[in-house]
C-alpha cells in the first residue's frame, strides 16, 4: 500500500487527486483521499498548487511518488506547456516538493495506465472475446481516442511493471475507403492547401467540424439547413447532437463518415499491435456518441472490415471508456509503479 499524489495539467485547469495504491491480483485497487480542482492561469508554478493542495488535504502521512499527466509534450521528464508559461521539470519539483520522485507524462499516456485501474462499470464492450484474452500477459493492450486531436498509445507487461508506450499515430496518413473519402481527402488538402491529411484531421472534434464542411460545400449546396451547425458555440458539439437526435441530415451523414472513419483507424491500430488483452476506445467523444457507435452497427463493421485478415481482429476484446478522469486514475498507477 502506498499514498500517491496525481494530477492532470491542464491550460485551464490542474486537477490533483492524494490516492491510496493497494495492488490487487488482477488491478490496482485504489481510494480517493482528496481532490481538488485549481485554475491553471492562476498561478505561476504548479509548486504552490501542490503546496496548496497538500495543506487543503490534512494529510500528514508520506507521500514518496507523484506523477502528473501534462497536456503537452514530455521530453526527458520535462515539459513546456503549449498554453502556460510553465516549465515543468520532474526533478525540480521533487526537490521544491520534498518529494522522493515526480513523474511527467503524457496526457495520453496517463490515459494508457488509466485502462489498468478501471471496473467493468467503467467501460462498454462493443466486442466481446474470450474473457482468457485479457489474462495473456504475452500480448499488448491498445489505447486510441479522438477529442482535440486523435491519441494513440500501447501497453505492454514486463513482470509486474506494465510500460505505456507513446505514439504519434494520430498523424499518420488518412486512408480513405470509399469514393465519398477521396472526395473528402481532396476536399481537405484543397481547402486548408495541405500536401497531406493526417488522419487527426478527420478523427477528431475538429474533423467532426471539416466533415461537416465538406458535406455542405460539396454534396449538400441546395440543402435548407447548409451550414447551420457551424453557428453553435461548439459546432462538433452541435452536430454530434443533431445525429443523435436525427434532428438534420447533414450531421447524420457527418457522423456516420466521422464514426466509420473512426473504425477504420482503430482497425488499423489493432492490425499493427495485436492487442489480444484489449482495444480501449477513450477520448472526449466516443462516451458521448455511444448510440452512433452503434447505429447501423457503422464503427464495428469499419473496424473488422480489413480483408483477408479481418478475422484476427475478432478475437480482440473492444471496449469503450465511459470514466472521465481515467487519466487520473493513470496518474496514480504510475506513481505508484515506482515505489
Amino acid at each position: 500500500m502506498s499514498v500517491v499524489l496525481a494530477g492532470d495539467i491542464g491550460g485551464t485547469k490542474t486537477i490533483l487527486r492524494l490516492v491510496k495504491v493497494t495492488q490487487d491480483q488482477d488491478c490496482p485497487q485504489l481510494k480517493l483521499l482528496h481532490e481538488q480542482n485549481y485554475p491553471s492561469q492562476d498561478y505561476p508554478d504548479l509548486v504552490p498548487i501542490v503546496k496548496a493542495f497538500l495543506q487543503e488535504a490534512d494529510y500528514s502521512g508520506e507521500v514518496r511518488r507523484a506523477c502528473f499527466g501534462i497536456a503537452g509534450p514530455v521530453v526527458h521528464n520535462s515539459s513546456q506547456l503549449t498554453n502556460l508559461s510553465w516549465s515543468l521539470d520532474g526533478t525540480r519539483l521533487a526537490d521544491e516538493l520534498t518529494i522522493e520522485a515526480v513523474t511527467l507524462i503524457n496526457d495520453f499516456a496517463a490515459i494508457g495506465y488509466g485502462v489498468l485501474g478501471l471496473q467493468p462499470q467503467d467501460l462498454h464492450v462493443l466486442q466481446e472475446a474470450d474473457p482468457s484474452q485479457k489474462q495473456r500477459t504475452d500480448a499488448p493492450l491498445a489505447v486510441l481516442g479522438a477529442g482535440t486531436g486523435l491519441g494513440e498509445c500501447f501497453l505492454i507487461s514486463q513482470g509486474k511493471q506494465t510500460y505505456v508506450g507513446a505514439t504519434e499515430g494520430g498523424h499518420s496518413d488518412f486512408a480513405p475507403r470509399t469514393p465519398l473519402e477521396f472526395d473528402l481527402l481532396d476536399y481537405l488538402k484543397t481547402s486548408q492547401s495541405l500536401k497531406r491529411v493526417s488522419v487527426e484531421r478527420v478523427v477528431s472534434g475538429q474533423g467532426i467540424v471539416s466533415i461537416y464542411q465538406f458535406l455542405c460545400d460539396r454534396h449538400f449546396q441546395n440543402h435548407p439547413n447548409k451550414g447551420q451547425m457551424l453557428t453553435a458555440e461548439t459546432p462538433a458539439a452541435a452536430i454530434s447532437n443533431a445525429a443523435l437526435d436525427e434532428s438534420d441530415e447533414i450531421s447524420q451523414k457527418t457522423m456516420e463518415m466521422f464514426v466509420s472513419a473512426y473504425g477504420a483507424e482503430a482497425g488499423n491500430l489493432a492490425l499493427k499491435l495485436l492487442p489480444y488483452r484489449g482495444l480501449y476506445i477513450a477520448g472526449g467523444i466516443a462516451a458521448k456518441i455511444l448510440p452512433l457507435l452503434h447505429r447501423n452497427d457503422t464503427f464495428m463493421t469499419a473496424y473488422l472490415d480489413k480483408g483477408r485478415v479481418s478475422p484476427l481482429l475478432e478475437d480482440i476484446p473492444v471496449e469503450v471508456v465511459l470514466e472521465p478522469k481515467v487519466g487520473l486514475i493513470g496518474a496514480a498507477i504510475c506513481a505508484d509503479q515506482n515505489v
